[in-house]
């Protein structure tokens, strides 16, 4: 995944590079900056930074990784936040540029960065984030790199509370517990809230998202069990409805397809694959292979295999990250979805969380997957 913002110690990252959130004179400090020393050797890394020392804030120099599992420290200094009117967003921004570009330089093909600022240097941690979720994915349209955006725990990590109480108000209205929903005989049961619901939910949903690969004949197969219990619930719900008997498939008018002018003609071929799909709609809405997977926070090797069209499927957070970046409405997220196996669900928060952004044409996978992460859900791409 080109950008995933995942819980752990940098200091263990085994990855091509890590950035050190470093002070101008490079010498061993807190937090962040004294771990890596210390994982590192300190000794050994400090006499390699003396000879590079000082640097400007925004700056980027790099040093061996000695003992940490990353072959490159990459070292920027961050800005001490003032009150935002000192240039502060410019040279924070340039701390992520440079240390991108330095690590190009050294042919890196994976970085882990932590929070650049929001510990001791007083960076706002919402505005820190949205700094650095912005630089790196505008960074990633024109390159390609792995990037991972590393927090130790989620107190290092803060959302605007103005988005995530409007997202939290939408699960509460929609979610809906299919236990509850169970035993209420059809009645709306209670709105849910609360972490309780949330971390349930998202046990109930382990696996879900993970099938990726070439498509088994039984890969979209329900299980058996359920098959037969669905049969009987629609045989039950049909008698007691008296529905009449469905007519002859001769009686049935026959489909005529047309040739895909719009997103709407693009969608009705109802046996079509999902690459071929994607394919014509990428085209309808005029945009380019490139444009989409990197909107969507593919790897272009993971694109190429879904868009080959032999018998590769992608996972449910794949899909729904190509509709985000397609911008496709809900329908049209729901029809793309089908043709991979998959559906949006009421009872899954993490099904809620993606209609909440795409029902208010919020196609941002970056700030999507922020809030999957808050909320420990998996994150769109691949």
């Amino acid at each position: 995944m080109p950008l995933a913002v995942i819980r752990n110690d940098i200091t263990k990252m085994s990855v091509d590079a890590i950035v050190n959130a470093a002070n101008t004179s490079l010498l061993a400090g807190g937090g962040v900056c004294g771990a890596i020393f210390s994982a590192a050797g300190a000794d050994k890394l400090q006499r390699a930074c003396d000879s590079l020392a000082p640097i400007e804030t925004g700056d980027a120099v790099v040093t061996k990784g000695f003992a940490l599992p990353a072959k490159y420290i990459i070292h920027t200094a961050g800005p001490v936040y003032l009150d935002g009117k000192h240039n502060e967003e410019a040279l924070l921004r340039a701390c992520y540029k440079n240390s991108l570009d330095l690590a190009r330089k050294q042919k890196c093909e994976s970085i882990a960065f932590p929070l650049i600022s929001s510990g001791i240097y007083g960076y706002p941690k919402a505005e820190a984030l949205e700094v650095a979720t912005s630089e790196i994915s505008d960074w990633l349209k024109q390159g390609d790199m792995d990037v991972s955006l590393v927090v130790f725990d989620k107190t290092a990590f803060v959302i605007s509370t103005g988005l995530l109480g409007e997202v939290r108000a939408f699960i509460d209205e929609n979610y809906v517990d299919e236990r509850n929903l169970r035993f209420s005989r059809g009645r709306t049961p209670p709105a849910p809230g609360g972490e309780s619901i949330v971390a349930d939910a998202a046990a109930r949903s382990i696996g879900m998202f993970e099938r990726e690969g070439p498509l088994t004949p039984d890969a979209a197969a329900p299980m058996p069990e359920t098959a037969e219990k669905s049969k009987r619930v629609e045989a039950g719900l049909a008698q007691k409805r008296k529905l009449p008997p469905a007519p002859p498939a001769a009686q049935l008018a026959p489909t005529v397809f047309r040739k895909p002018e719009t997103v709407g003609d693009a969608m009705v071929k109802l046996n079509e694959p999902f690459s071929a799909t994607l394919m014509r709609l990428i085209d309808a809405k005029g945009k380019t292979d490139v444009e989409v997977y990197k909107r969507a926070n593919l790897d272009r090797k993971l694109f190429s295999k879904i868009r080959s069209g032999k018998g590769y499927m992608p996972s449910k957070k794949t899909a729904i990250a190509l509709s985000v970046a397609l911008e496709l409405s809900l329908s049209e997220t729901r029809d793309l979805l089908e043709r991979a196996g998959f559906a949006l669900s009421r009872s899954v928060v993490f099904d809620v969380i993606i209609e909440f952004f795409i029902t208010r044409k919020k196609y941002d996978v970056y700030e999507i997957n922020n809030v999957l992460f808050e909320y420990d859900q998996p994150l769109l791409g691949g």
